[in-house]
């Protein structure tokens, strides 16, 4: 199997199984997480059903040990099975944490066949919300009917937002305990930086007076695109910006800059005066939410998951899919300046009360030590 070579501690306490490693919030919250880990006595393992992705390398980068079970997306492979079987028995974790629906599913079925139920713990992770399952493939709604009906085998499930763990229990999840953890931000890494203000606007050849109001979110239909370019297309002297896989191939419209996927989004926010997250459905707590909000910018958000709860009153909340009532309320904020820079100082405020990575990783370790 490929993979980088193992770290010291051949026996991790915690052993991460996830679906994929490439750009996306959870997994770019294991990786917060295991980065902020890798002085442990023992450093987590961390294994991706397929291989790749940005989120490995950030990992490996810190000299963590990632494995791939060598799997495709859409094709069921037996042999992966097979592989995470065998580093169930090799490391001997005392829990296993999993990441979103196809890695909870393998790693239960995984631990039962490796013959340490009894000794190692084994916990799920979901990170939606109301997911509207009619928008995605039949694989995966067969997927997630499977970890409803079996969600009483884990010692517990763990979701990223209340509004998750109610959405899942209306799914017919009865998990033993049902538990929150929220995710976290690197309050050093996501600042202020009028530097990077600067540099990126003039990189997209813009001024300093000009209103750029932008969002971070992979082209998906749950980050629901065509509400905020519908919204951009309502305003008069406003720039938008989206940056995330797929967003280099949206529709052109003026004044707009769709970047793609960017490795430096702490330097793009900087250039923003506004976030939104426009999501229709199934946020269950927005990473780049949190990550805008650190930065110090006013936000507005959909009331979708755990947004309203996040931003409380530090930004706006607007109903999803209303494009009238997103556009009046950037036009609101573009014609009040010190509201805006109020809401972001209130923002950032915000993030270090409830939200500092470092907080949240040492809650993480805490449930993670309860077992």
């Amino acid at each position: 199997m490929d993979g980088p070579a193992e770290s010291p501690n051949p026996r991790p306490r915690v052993m991460h199984v996830i679906t994929d490693l490439d750009t996306g919030g959870a997994e770019t919250m294991l990786a917060n997480l295991v980065v902020a880990q890798k002085d442990l006595p023992e450093p987590p393992l961390v294994v991706s059903l397929t291989p790749g992705g940005t989120q490995a390398a950030r990992i490996t980068a810190a000299a963590l040990s990632v494995r791939h079970l060598g799997m495709r997306r859409g094709w069921p492979n037996p042999m992966a099975l097979f592989r995470l079987v065998m580093l169930i028995r090799s490391f001997k974790p005392k829990v296993i944490q999993s990441w979103m629906y196809h890695a909870d599913l393998m790693a239960l079925l995984a631990l039962l066949l490796s013959g340490r139920r009894r000794s190692t713990r084994l916990l799920w992770g979901v990170r939606c919300s109301d997911m509207d399952l009619s928008r995605y493939a039949l694989g995966l709604r067969i997927v997630i009917r499977l970890c409803a009906w079996l969600s009483s085998l884990p010692n517990a499930v763990v979701a990223n937002s209340h509004a998750g763990r109610t959405f899942h229990r209306s799914l017919g999840y009865k998990a033993r305990r049902f538990l929150v953890a929220v995710n976290g931000v690197d309050m050093n890494i996501f600042r202020p930086d009028s530097k990077a203000r600067a540099e990126v606007r003039a990189e997209l050849g813009i001024g300093d007076d000009e209103f750029l109001v932008g969002t971070s979110a992979r082209v998906d239909p749950m980050k629901d695109y065509p509400t905020f370019m519908a919204a951009l297309g309502h305003m008069q002297r406003v720039y938008g910006l989206a940056a995330g896989r797929g967003t280099g191939s949206l529709p052109d419209q003026i004044r707009f800059f769709g970047l793609g996927e960017r490795p430096d989004m702490p330097r793009v926010l900087n250039a923003l005066d506004l976030f939104v997250s426009a999501s229709a459905f199934g946020e269950g707590f927005s990473n780049a939410l949190v990550e805008a909000m650190a930065t110090g910018l006013p936000v507005i958000a959909t009331g979708v998951g755990d947004a309203a709860l996040i931003i409380d009153d530090s930004g706006v909340v607007v109903p999803p899919r209303d494009v009238s009532a997103l556009a009046a309320a950037i036009d609101d904020l573009k014609n009040d300046p010190a509201r805006c820079k109020n809401l972001g100082r209130a923002a950032r405020a915000r993030v270090a009360a409830n939200y500092d990575l470092k907080r949240i990783v040492r809650d993480i370790e805490t449930l993670h030590g309860d077992w």
